[in-house]
């Protein structure tokens, strides 16, 4: 045991003189270590904590005053989030105060901290079925490769019990869970609970998911019901079920897929809001088929997206509990079981790229990182090129294992809840449950789900959140590496990529669509790949050498992102030097790269050199720059552009 950098031994009689050694000073009279231990503890920490003394936060603020030397603190310091609230440069203990949540443990109302006494979340990878005895042969393999949780989407709406039977081969239904989704789930339920009766699995042994979500996959996704009655035939089969199972504990019925609205683009708290507010639609047309709170409410299971925003995406997932927890003890439930939520995380599909695809490896890792800390019952990471083919062995492979590393190797499943106490994460999760809060409330005041998105709300938010997130991308406000930001220069797109991967489907009417933060650049990069032409950029690096080399580099980064082939140079002495260089490289656009100082002079040199036989572009965005545009220099990249649409424009004027 290592106590303020002191090694402590837990001591045995025998050990008396290794004490001895360790402890020069005389012994304490006490023959319990653990006493010895806590005593050390409590005077080092005094020693410690007596040489810093506390910090009002006004002696903060006057020092950070300072630093900014008379710059606006809110515009520098304060964070304005896409979620509707502000987040502040630090946080203290004194920010924890109110909170009332800080008190409560893993395993008790309200869930904030976890619904159980572990943090062992299951390994889950979901397989498209189109030949059962195929599928099943892979699901063994990666039940046997460290998968404990498998899902199943079936693609056949004929998918009969011998298709069942062959697609479980070998798979023992009590210990492994098993999660369908696709076609015909209501008919498939009563397949899989027939043969589990059949083969005699104990009830209490059967943990088998169903993704029924005629209220995401239906009406939110389609713009219409699964049925010609408004959704009563969907809800009349879900009650049936919910009867059929009331003894099976472990059947969760109902996934409320809250990814959906991830990935089409909303935002956190809009992801949660919504979750939250069809999950209470279902509670309620559920108790209207006469089921109670507690039968309808453990037949429910989540499934939410996790982006990149790796401390937002904790605080969601706590902050989500916390608030299912109070909607359902509002309904007063017989058992307490039935306001803990029953959480399925997935890596963001949003974020996912085409070009540079390896890097969604790395996307994958920092999102499982956050569901793994925050808590949840299953997590999936969607392989690396799940985007735009059919998952490889070597991408199932790598994603499952970045599960199985945090839990093995990095030992996350050892400690609940980490993140509890942080001044920084449970001030995020407050906000984040009471803007969340107030748009379920908002949902609510429309008369539910339904009425809210059969009125336009719904999918006029998550389009507007979605908007927002374009031009943000579009501007590079927001990165995507290997799109928008640090492309792989020399990258071709593989010729087995089909355009309908990058094409956004048509968003027309009243229902949200997925699709990917990369795909308008994609799209521009894939089109100049398969254009039969490869234009070039040509940096003219002259001037000030410093300035000249990072605006280079910017410059190269920008053109890149459209699959424009870019020529990089250290310096040239002269212009003339650089513009017969340009010249003979045969380059559609001429960057020339400069300081501000030097452009004045130099751009209208080059122009003339070049003799309208390029496109000359200036790197940044000088104090004269209204003075090159007198002299027809019109083209200027900088931090301001937007990035898509310049780009588009230079294509256009090279004919691609």
């Amino acid at each position: 045991m290592r106590i303020f950098g002191k090694v402590v031994r837990c001591r045995l009689p025998a050990d008396d003189f290794l004490w001895q050694m360790q402890h020069p000073e005389p012994k304490t009279e006490s023959k319990n270590p653990k006493l010895i231990i806590t005593i050390m503890a409590k005077t080092n920490r005094e020693k410690l904590f007596a040489e810093f003394p506390p910090v009002p936060t006004e002696a903060w603020e006057a020092a950070i005053a300072v630093d900014l030397k008379g710059a606006d603190y809110e515009r520098k310091l304060v964070w304005r989030t896409n979620e509707g609230f502000n987040v502040r440069p630090y946080y203290r203990a004194e920010n924890l105060e109110g909170l009332e949540t800080l008190g409560t443990k893993a395993g008790e109302f309200p869930y904030l901290r976890g619904v159980s006494g572990d943090n062992n979340w299951l390994t889950h990878q979901t397989i498209d079925v189109v030949n059962p005895a195929e599928a099943n042969a892979l699901a063994l393999k990666m039940l046997n490769a460290g998968v404990d949780s498998v899902g199943f989407d079936i693609a056949d709406e004929n998918f009969s019990a011998a298709d069942l039977d062959v697609l479980l081969k070998d798979i023992v239904l009590s210990a492994v869970e098993v999660t369908f989704s696709g076609k015909k789930q209501p008919h498939l339920a009563e397949l899989v609970l027939a043969k589990a009766e059949k083969e005699g699995v104990a009830n209490d042994d059967l943990h088998v998911n169903f993704c029924i979500d005629p209220l995401v996959k239906h009406l939110s996704l389609k713009g219409a019901w699964c049925d010609s009655c408004g959704g009563d035939k969907c809800f009349e089969k879900i009650a049936h079920l919910t009867r059929l199972t009331k003894d099976y504990k472990h059947v969760r019925l109902v996934t409320v897929s809250g990814h959906v609205f991830a990935d089409s683009g909303s935002t956190i708290v809009e992801e949660l809001g919504f979750t939250l507010a069809v999950a209470h639609e279902y509670l309620v047309r559920l108790m209207e088929q006469g089921l109670s709170i507690d039968e309808a409410a453990l037949k429910i299971r989540f499934s939410f997206a996790v982006t990149s925003n790796y401390f937002m995406e904790m605080a969601k997932l706590r902050a989500a509990r916390l608030l299912w927890a109070n909607i359902v003890k509002a309904y007063n439930p017989a058992i307490a079981c039935a306001c803990k939520m029953f959480t399925h995380a997935r890596t963001s599909a949003w974020n996912q790229t085409v070009y540079d695809p390896y890097v969604n490896m790395l996307r994958g890792t920092t999102e499982a990182m956050s569901a793994a800390i925050a808590g949840v019952h299953s997590l999936e990471v969607l392989p690396f090129d799940h985007s735009f083919e059919a998952p490889t062995e070597f991408s199932y492979r790598i994603a499952r294992n970045e599960s199985l590393l945090l839990k093995h190797e990095s030992h996350f499943d050892q400690v609940i809840d980490p993140a509890g106490g942080s001044y920084y994460i449970e001030n995020l999760t407050k906000s984040i449950g009471d803007e969340a809060w107030k748009l379920f409330l908002e949902v609510e005041d429309k008369g539910g789900y339904v009425k809210a998105f059969e009125e336009g709300f719904v999918v006029e938010r998550v389009k507007a959140s979605a908007a927002a997130k374009d031009k943000a991308v579009a501007t590079r406000r927001q990165s995507i590496l290997g799109a928008n930001q640090f492309p792989n220069f020399t990258e071709v797109a593989d010729k087995a990529i089909a355009e309908s991967v990058v094409e956004r489907q048509d968003g027309e009417g009243n229902r949200l669509t997925p699709y990917r933060g990369a795909m308008a650049f994609e799209q521009m990069r894939l089109h100049v790949d398969r254009s039969g032409k490869e234009p070039k950029a040509f940096m003219l690096t002259c001037g000030s050498l410093a300035m000249a080399r990072a605006r280079a580099q910017f410059s190269c980064n920008f053109f890149a992102c459209a699959g424009i082939r870019v020529i990089d140079n250290t310096f040239f002495k002269s212009l003339e030097e650089g513009v017969k260089a340009a010249l003979d490289s045969k380059a559609e656009i001429v960057v020339v790269c400069a300081s501000d100082d030097d452009y004045a002079e130099v751009a209208p040199k080059i122009k003339e050199l070049l003799g309208g036989k390029a496109i000359l572009v200036v790197a940044g965005a000088p104090a004269c720059m209204e003075e090159l545009q007198a002299k027809g220099i019109n083209n200027f990249i900088s931090i301001k552009s937007n990035v898509l649409e310049t780009l588009r424009g230079y294509l256009k004027q090279m004919g691609i």
